[in-house]
């Protein structure tokens, strides 16, 4: 069973760590700002969807230790892509030649979106 008040704490810290106010917050994983204020009150326990957005938002939180506040936070996030560094500095992505589809095809770009609305572009 989740204890609310150390739950709280927990989300206060989230949220500290991220550096986003309560309506912030709210905003950011697409819930009711006062669902936010009911929950750190105290008023209302968070349920599954919540806690579900909290963690696929911020992915350096981990559910169990959100709920029982076991383990660590932030969690290790491992990059499922591992970039390698040309010596211009400029990250390569793919290997220019690694399928046979791609056999007399050059990258010339790649554009990264972010959820925050910012991106980069890396070029050859």
């Amino acid at each position: 069973m989740v204890n609310i008040s150390e739950f709280t704490t927990r989300l206060k810290k989230v949220m500290e760590f991220h550096q986003l106010s309560a309506s912030m917050f709210a905003d950011k994983i697409g819930v009711q700002r006062s669902s936010i204020s009911h929950i750190l009150s105290g008023r209302n326990k968070p349920s599954l969807d919540f806690i579900l957005k909290v963690t696929t938002e911020f992915n350096d939180v981990d559910m169990y230790w959100l709920l029982n506040g076991k383990g660590s936070f932030p969690k290790n996030v491992e990059t499922k892509t591992e970039t390698r560094s040309t010596s211009a500095g400029t990250p390569t992505l793919l290997n220019d030649t690694s399928s046979s589809e791609a056999v007399g095809k050059k990258i010339q770009r790649i554009v990264v979106f972010y959820s925050d609305g910012t991106f980069e572009e890396y070029q050859k």
